[in-house]
């Protein structure tokens, strides 16, 4: 018989526990990454309800809380950078305009800059913290393009290593992450290049 201290619920009791070698199948050896934030993804957390801008609009309502809370990483005066909930990968970041705009050709010449020059500088601290071999930039513009909020427009920094994609994606839909959010964002935010007070 097996040694029932290695059972995950080993010395727990309780009607809802059941032993997995009661159920049905045979066990495989298999290691389980639970990944539930994906599920609470799926399932439409964090989603706005409507295409208004405001509290509603995750992208509106996360510049008005501090950036530890929101997980801002750098704050510019026309856009700024913050952790993607549900990253693709580990140090994805999202550069969104405050502006609660649609599509890439409402931005401002004033704001086109800052998006473009706030992704050049996500690329090179992400470069200097985690060492990636490149990166997918983008923009998902419309529902029917893949867009989780339509609404507002972010675009995508996403780091790339060697063989990053393994089996998880293509059979678990799930994605392996060695580092808490809040913990990128202040690594990232650590390597922030601050604003230099002499001008331009």
């Amino acid at each position: 018989m097996a040694d029932d201290r290695h059972r995950p619920d080993a010395g727990v009791t309780g009607p809802e526990l059941v032993d997995a070698r009661d159920l049905a199948g045979e066990p495989d050896g298999f290691q389980r990454l639970w990944t539930p934030h994906r599920m609470a993804y799926i399932g439409g957390e964090n989603k706005p309800v409507d295409a208004a801008a405001g509290p509603g609009c995750p992208f509106c309502r996360i510049p008005t809380q501090d950036d530890e809370q929101g997980l801002v990483v750098a704050r510019g005066q026309r856009a700024y950078v913050v952790m993607n909930l549900y990253p693709y990968n580990p140090g994805h970041v999202l550069v969104c305009p405050y502006r609660h705009v649609p599509d890439y050709t409402d931005l401002t010449d004033d704001e086109l800059a800052e998006v473009g020059s706030l992704t050049q500088t996500a690329m090179r601290v992400l470069r200097a913290v985690m060492s990636p071999s490149g990166f997918n930039l983008g923009m998902n513009q419309g529902d029917v393009a893949g867009a989780g909020i339509a609404a507002h427009l972010h675009q995508h920094v996403v780091p790339r290593w060697d063989g990053d994609s393994n089996f998880l994606p293509v059979v678990g839909r799930s994605r392996a992450l060695p580092e808490l959010l809040a913990d990128t964002r202040a690594r990232l935010a650590a390597a922030w290049p601050q604003p230099s007070t002499t001008g331009r």
